[in-house]
């Protein structure tokens, strides 16, 4: 950025930022040169409202980035809005693996080094604002956008969320969304959530606190509503708890088109910028300050936010890479990475898993998804690489000397095969971002009056952040009409929540059906979330790949094969049927959250899971024991220092889980929460003392607007998943941390 004598207002004030002026200061005297209008225009996107949905439905999201706060005669860059969370959504990208793969590797250095990627391709495409934070608490499995998250925990979430987070601010600011309790896709332009003081604050957002106080630049609001009011105007979320009670210092934005239903109410409730048009706002704000339903006052502070927030990252704007990142080969390698250590080995007996590819003649593999990409959701965290590897074509490239035979649903081509891989899942037709016609009936009288005549979509031509030479295949230039398949031209695709956690009856027919023909059987799961399975405990061998991104089929060829190890642990407790789950209604019109789902509802009903939180199998075994604490003088937090050994004949990874629990509460409570974790990797019979940080204040009771820190009697449990109890450390604390 330009800091010389003919600097912008914004450069000069940018630059007394860096060299250590107060940040709301300078953004308050920048407000002041500003005109009414300018002010105005700051609250919303830069692009009119028809021209822009009409860019958005044919194609635009995917095309280019959003603007909005842009104020040119200072110089104030504004924003330009990119999404994800799975890589860059503008031009052919690197799809990395799914949020929920990727919260399954329990990796907060490998999430900040896919964050550090993103970052690098968000930037080069223009971006400097992203929604790559996705973090919304997995309450039931069936959420359509459950993909787009990390799993059931709030420590798990709030500590992958703020790696990501840290990684992609490297290169841009990020959002943190969708605030709050967004986790019912069909109904959530309508849904009413009711919630608790506790449960709000000890379930619901502690993780997006987590997120806020690591620095977060944006949050956005969600569509639905909490105790009666809609999120893009819910005063008690973005002022009361956001900044006032957390102190963080940001800009909120709403969600897209429909985020706000009274943009002066959502003014007074602190949110900042209405995305991604120039819409409700652009047509009710001067009229309510002529009316005095706002002030100016009002209005600067929303402006102040914003333009402080740039100021402190005005260095976003000053370097942007080149297109060469998108896709890059470390990218691509990055990608293959995380799919592998996210890929979840739930059941081997008598570890048909690996194969050596060497001594394997004939490989079947059965099932409609493993010759065809499937990334995922179709909706705004949609991804469009330059190249895909399916899993058929991965496992191919593996077992490249064997004879690899393919069906969709014929079962006898595995008769006589040395190993049958079965691919089973959903794709973005069963679950994903929807849009509900009838929460949003209605709402269309919000909007600026249709053009006469209507305006007609501009063909698609290639720009910049699509004619870059894909670098998996050198000299074949990438176009948008390569990009974008047919059935993909539009902005989102059926998807959903899914109304059953079974499988397609076609896919566990074909399992029974393999089953019947082949022993050596392998069922290889797709999907966002939990699935139940009731033949789960039939198979000799089943793994959870998730939606695995672009490298995905190499990466599953990698753990087939023992060539990486099969890293993933559950980020959610896998039910044997989901009646033993919190209620789920895709139709709700009004909901209740509790403090209980998932493993602690499992628990707390004495329920035992198919596969508990934090599970999962490797090619080695593990010991933990001999933990001891080491803790701060109150005791609340520390590490908790554990010994693990390898005790099999290869290298692996083990993720050490750090559960606490008070004992005798005067409170209703989960058996135990997860307060702390870490990935440790050892070779064969190696030895280590590792050092888990824990939190034990974190598990405070809210009541009556403050936190209660209740003394005496509490228990650390360690293992390798929430049901081990390798090791049980005692504590007892007094007064409050």
């Amino acid at each position: 950025m330009t800091t010389g004598p003919s600097a912008s207002p914004f450069a000069l004030a940018a630059a007394r930022v860096r060299s250590g002026a107060d940040h709301r200061k300078e953004a308050a005297d920048l407000v002041a040169q500003m005109t009414l209008e300018e002010r105005l225009d700051s609250l919303d996107g830069d692009t009119d409202f028809w021209p822009g949905l009409t860019d958005m439905i044919s194609g635009g999201y995917h095309e280019h980035p959003w603007p909005a706060a842009a104020v040119e005669r200072l110089g104030i860059p504004g924003i330009q809005f990119v999404d994800g969370p799975r890589g860059c959504v503008v031009g052919p990208a690197t799809c990395f693996p799914v949020s929920m793969a990727r919260g399954a590797t329990f990796d907060p250095d490998l999430e900040e080094r896919i964050g550090a990627a993103m970052g690098a391709e968000l930037r080069a495409v223009g971006a400097t604002y992203t929604g790559a934070v996705c973090m919304n608490l997995l309450r039931h499995p069936g959420w359509g956008r459950a993909q787009e998250t990390y799993g059931e925990d709030p420590h798990h979430v709030g500590e992958m969320a703020t790696a990501l987070t840290r990684g992609l601010q490297r290169h841009v600011m990020a959002c943190m969304k969708h605030f709050a309790l967004n986790s019912i896709e069909e109904a959530r332009f309508r849904v009413d959530v009711t919630v608790d003081e506790r449960s709000l604050h000890e379930v619901y957002l502690p993780h997006f606190r987590r997120v806020a106080g690591a620095g977060v630049a944006s949050t956005m609001s969600a569509y639905n509503s909490v105790n009666g009011h809609w999120c893009g105007e819910n005063r008690v979320l973005l002022t009361e708890i956001l900044r006032d009670e957390w102190g963080w210092d940001g800009f909120v934005t709403s969600d897209f088109l429909v985020g706000l239903r009274d943009p002066v109410l959502s003014i007074n409730a602190g949110l900042d910028i209405e995305m991604p048009f120039r819409q409700q706002r652009a047509q009710r704000l001067a009229p309510a300050l002529e009316a005095g339903e706002l002030s100016e006052v009002d209005i600067d502070a929303r402006v102040l936010d914003i333009v402080a927030t740039l100021l402190r990252f005005a260095w976003v704007f000053d370097a942007q890479p080149d297109l060469a990142v998108l896709a890059a080969p470390e990218h691509r390698t990055l990608a293959r990475e995380a799919a592998a250590r996210s890929m979840v080995l739930l059941r081997n007996a008598d570890n048909l898993l690996p194969v050596d590819p060497r001594t394997t003649g004939r490989v079947a593999v059965l099932g409609r998804l493993a010759a065809v990409p499937n990334l995922g959701d179709g909706g705004s965290s949609d991804v469009r690489p330059p190249a895909v590897v399916p899993l058929l074509d991965g496992i191919r490239i593996a077992f490249a000397g064997a004879e690899v035979v393919a069906a969709d649903d014929d079962a006898s081509v595995a008769s006589g095969a040395d190993l049958a891989v079965v691919v089973v899942g959903f794709t973005k037709a069963d679950e994903g971002e929807y849009v509900d016609s009838r929460g949003t009936a209605g709402l269309e009288g919000v909007f600026p009056p249709r053009p006469e005549p209507p305006i007609v979509p501009t063909p698609v031509t290639p720009d910049r952040a699509m004619t870059r030479e894909d670098p998996v295949a050198p000299n074949q230039p990438v176009t948008r009409a390569q990009q974008r398949q047919p059935a993909e031209a539009d902005f989102s695709s059926p998807g959903g929540d899914r109304r059953s956690l079974r499988l397609h009856a076609g896919d566990e027919d074909l399992i029974a059906a393999t089953l019947a023909v082949c022993p050596h059987i392998v069922v290889v799961v797709m999907g966002g979330s939990a699935t139940v399975m009731p033949w789960l405990d039939d198979v000799p061998a089943a793994l959870l790949v998730w939606y695995p991104g672009m490298e995905g089929g190499r990466a599953l060829g990698d753990v087939l094969t023992g060539a990486a190890e099969p890293g993933g642990r559950l980020p959610f407790a896998l039910p044997r049927d989901e009646s033993h789950l919190v209620p789920f209604d895709p139709d709700a019109d009004t909901a209740t959250y509790d403090l209980f789902h998932g493993q602690w509802k499992l628990d707390r009903d004495g329920v035992e899971p198919h596969r508990p939180f934090g599970a999962g199998l490797g090619y080695t075994t593990f010991e933990v024991g001999g933990a001891e604490v080491a803790h701060t003088p109150a005791g609340w937090s520390g590490d908790v220092v554990v010994r693990v050994t390898n005790t099999g004949r290869r290298p692996g990874a083990t993720v050490v889980q750090v559960y606490g629990s008070k004992l005798d509460s005067r409170y209703e409570r989960p058996l135990r929460r997860l307060v702390g974790f870490g990935r440790v990797e050892l070779a064969a019979g190696e030895v280590r003392e590792v050092a888990v940080p824990y939190d034990l204040a974190s598990l405070a009771v809210r009541e009556h607007g403050a936190w209660v820190h209740e003394p005496g009697a509490w228990r650390l449990t360690v293992g390798q998943h929430a049901h081990d109890a390798a090791a049980v450390i005692d504590l007892n604390l007094e007064g409050g941390p």
